[in-house]
């Protein structure tokens, strides 16, 4: 049985369909999932043996000529979101059937000859990535404000929500505890690497708590400067003199596209990263009171086994909850018809005060799901009352 189930639609050549597929398989393989068994890739013809309770998404290729149109519209009548999408030079109102106009589509970028971009909007639309897309700058701003500025717009412009410290900060919060929370729930990091980095208390403590939360970091390294060995396991993209149009920045725009895409595939790799720390931790407390973990579902549900043998699912969530968190656990409990309250885990660590009271008010009247610490699993679990 899948858990997952993608499906390629429209004017797709062969070599679209196999370079989506590919970077599909890239992306997935981060969360242990493999291409064929966990995750099936269908065209229109093996959509009749889709499984219908696994989480479903579907990218149609529009083109000159109009394909799968059917399919596609089968699939908008069983809920299932469908991405239209279109090459760069492309004009959706020719190029999609009437019934997907009214959907946000995605024009494939010239230089994302891997479709890295429309590989994770469709894992974005099955719950493996999250919808939410947050990067945090991380950079000293006498050296490098100019370039911070501008990736800050450049990312907006292309659907992130990016934390830059002079921009989302409101005056009268308290700086470092917004700081630390928009770190924490942050995908990646981009690191602006110049020579006085690490000489600021600041700057080293944003590296070291990324780290210690298992962020992954983009390394953005400035010209002719050695970068510290402590970033060495970092992605990296090495800045010549001719692509800095001022000491600070801006970056010329072909070397800022490719720290754009970096990010997208980087991304993936992050918060499979985090959700698997979290299942880890999960499940040595699990085992530690006598219970047992089962198995994955879909949405990356994990399976649990009371002493009771009562079985409840847990939802692991990389990131910092919310409301909408809450109420999209439940509605994933209720469609898989899970009859025990499931619970949804995470990580406390960073969490400003005034939010994690604001999360056991949440718990405290919500009845339908529950929000535990992974870090007191084990002693919520040893006393279950569902």
């Amino acid at each position: 049985m899948s858990l997952y189930e993608l499906a390629i639609l429209g004017d797709a050549t062969p070599d679209e369909r196999a370079r989506l597929t590919q970077t599909l398989t890239e992306l997935v393989s981060a969360f242990g999932l493999t291409v064929g068994q966990d995750v099936v890739v269908r065209n229109a013809a093996g959509l009749c043996g889709r499984d219908i309770r696994a989480a479903t998404g579907a990218a149609f290729f529009g083109g000159a000529h109009i394909v799968d149109s059917g399919a596609a519209r089968e699939l908008i009548r069983a809920s299932v979101p469908v991405i239209p999408t279109i090459a760069a030079s492309a004009d959706f109102s020719t190029s999609v059937p009437d019934f997907l106009a009214g959907l946000n589509g995605l024009r494939r970028r010239a230089d994302d000859v891997e479709m890295t971009e429309l590989a994770a909007a469709l894992l974005e639309c099955v719950g493996l990535l999250r919808r939410q897309r947050r990067v945090f700058v991380s950079y000293r701003r006498v050296e490098s404000r100019a370039a911070a500025l501008q990736l800050h717009d450049l990312m907006t412009g292309r659907g992130f929500d990016v934390f830059l410290d002079t921009h989302d900060i409101r005056p009268g919060d308290p700086f470092q505890d917004v700081l630390w929370q928009r770190l924490c729930d942050s995908d990646v990091m981009v690191m602006l690497d110049t020579p006085t980095y690490f000489a600021s208390k600041w700057t080293r403590q944003e590296i070291g708590r990324a780290r210690a939360k298992e962020i992954h970091v983009l390394r953005v390294v400035w010209p002719e400067h050695t970068p510290s060995k402590l970033t060495d396991l970092a992605e990296t993209i090495y800045l010549d003199p001719e692509e800095l149009e001022g000491p600070d920045g801006p970056i010329v725009a072909a070397t800022a596209d490719q720290i754009m895409l970096a990010v997208e595939s980087l991304r993936s790799r992050s918060i499979a990263s985090r959700y698997m720390s979290i299942t880890g931790k999960l499940r040595a407390d699990v085992e530690r009171i006598g219970a047992h973990v089962e198995g994955i579902g879909a949405h990356r549900a994990v399976a649990v086994r009371l002493l009771d043998d009562r079985k409840i699912w847990a939802y692991p969530v990389v990131g910092v909850p919310t409301a909408e968190t809450l109420n999209d656990v439940a509605e994933k409990a209720r469609r898989a018809d899970q009859r025990e309250r499931p619970i949804l885990v995470y990580d406390h660590v960073g969490i400003r005060e005034a939010w994690s009271a604001h999360l056991k008010w949440l718990d405290e009247n919500i009845s339908v799901v529950r929000a535990v610490k992974v870090s007191e699993a084990g002693w919520a679990l040893a006393a279950w009352e569902g």
